[in-house]
């Protein structure tokens, strides 16, 4: 299996942009509009919330969604897809992701967004399986809550590990990329972590380990520790 993590690992945009072309969309322009200013005057919170804690982020960024129809937000996961996403990925990591399926790997998409928005994107990439958090709807209402588990830090880990255990995989033959060190944890769970354009906390912590490292702005293959 190989396991990839999505923003900053195969795209540059995130959950918050995300978001905010999702808010000017809104059916009401008024409400369009309520909804991106209120999204950016928030950005510094959100940063700060990011440092301390990627689930406590996750936690108090997605009750942005409150109060949006589901039918109307899975509408939006294919026009997102052509929109932005695809202007968004990373030049090589289509290369990477087609190196790994000739390769014999097993490729699921892991992430901490949303999966209205995600699974257009697992197709256009070719992931055989993805994992992501859902919105919680209440009569067709998000209620800006996520269904458990929210998958974040040690909730990604152990959402691999239950992936590997129901199809039968052996973790120890999996790879698992990420940009970020939040996601130590998942790449500790196989025996083939790949820091990919890695933050400088994730560069240390590979470069320490001796753990291949990609920057996919600039080749599909290895940059640094090439024999790991």
């Amino acid at each position: 299996m190989a396991f990839y993590d999505f923003d900053g690992t195969l795209v540059s945009g995130n959950v918050v942009t995300r978001y905010g072309w999702i808010a000017r969309r809104h059916p009401s322009r008024l409400a369009a509009g309520w909804r991106y200013a209120k999204a950016w005057a928030w950005v510094p919170v959100w940063l700060l919330l990011d440092s301390f804690s990627r689930r406590l982020f996750n936690v108090v960024f997605f009750r942005q969604y409150r109060g949006l129809r589901e039918d109307w937000l899975r509408t939006q996961g294919r026009e997102l897809l052509e929109a932005c996403i695809k202007r968004e990925q990373f030049r090589f990591a289509l290369e990477r992701l087609n190196l790994d399926r000739k390769a014999g790997y097993h490729t699921v998409l892991v992430s901490g967004g949303l999966d209205f928005a995600l699974e257009p994107v697992a197709g256009y990439f070719g992931f055989d399986a993805v994992l992501a958090n859902r919105l919680q709807f209440r009569e067709g209402i998000a209620s800006g809550e996520i269904v458990p588990p929210l998958l974040a830090d040690h909730e990604k880990a152990l959402a691999i590990k239950a992936y590997a255990r129901e199809h039968g995989f052996d973790l120890r033959l999996a790879k698992a990329y990420s940009d970020s060190a939040s996601d130590l944890p998942m790449l500790e769970a196989v025996g083939r972590p790949v820091a990919t354009n890695p933050n400088k906390r994730l560069r240390k912590a590979a470069l320490a380990r001796g753990w291949e490292i990609v920057d996919l702005t600039r080749s599909p293959y290895p940059v640094e520790n090439p024999g790991a």
